[in-house]
């Protein structure tokens, strides 16, 4: 895949069609300034400040937005908490709402209309084929991302990681933890 990149990128620079500056500010913001890590950082604050996780509750876009985390469909958020009885998962159903300032790109599964149909109707099953199967008595909620509100997932604070930093935390948040379809990881994995 990393070949047929820097092939692409090679034709369309020499044709004059892309500015490899450009390719760099655009690689650089979606390494740097968007992404998974963002979303991350949210998660371990609100892990670690009870302060933030009450502001993330209520406000979720200011709450957000005070990390320096805006923009490209980030605008209108709102956070769901995972506890020990109830487990959240976000799905568009009608296009691929999604949350790019706090999780980056939407992976491919996401947008794709089996998952957006079947996270509705059968959220178990799908929730399986991650690999991820909760106990009978837990509920799964089901939230809907639109174009005017997008969705977070935080996650249950893993045992063991009482007294660690922020950053050490963000370590142990995934992406499809943040969308529901994971768990944070857990400690010895981080």
């Amino acid at each position: 895949m990393a070949a047929r990149v820097r092939a692409l990128e090679t034709i369309l620079t020499q044709k004059g069609l892309v500015d490899a500056a450009a390719i760099d500010v655009i690689v650089d913001t979606y390494e740097h300034k968007i992404g998974p890590r963002n979303g991350a950082r949210v998660v371990a604050k609100a892990w670690s400040d009870p302060a933030y996780a009450d502001w993330l509750r209520k406000d979720a876009t200011a709450a957000i937005a005070s990390l320096g985390f805006t923009g490209r469909q980030g605008e209108h958020m709102q956070a769901a908490f995972n506890t020990p009885d109830t487990h959240n998962l976000v799905v568009c159903t009608l296009c691929s709402c999604y949350p790019w300032a706090v999780l980056g790109l939407p992976p491919v599964w996401y947008k794709a209309p089996p998952y957006r149909s079947r996270a509705v109707i059968d959220p178990r099953g799908v929730l399986a084929e991650f690999g991820l199967t909760l106990a009978a008595e837990t509920k799964i909620r089901v939230w809907d991302s639109t174009a005017e509100l997008r969705y977070l997932v935080v996650p249950e604070r893993p045992a063991g990681t009482e007294g660690w930093s922020e950053e050490k935390l963000a370590g142990l948040v995934t992406r499809d933890s943040m969308i529901g379809t994971g768990l944070a990881l857990a400690p010895e994995a981080a």
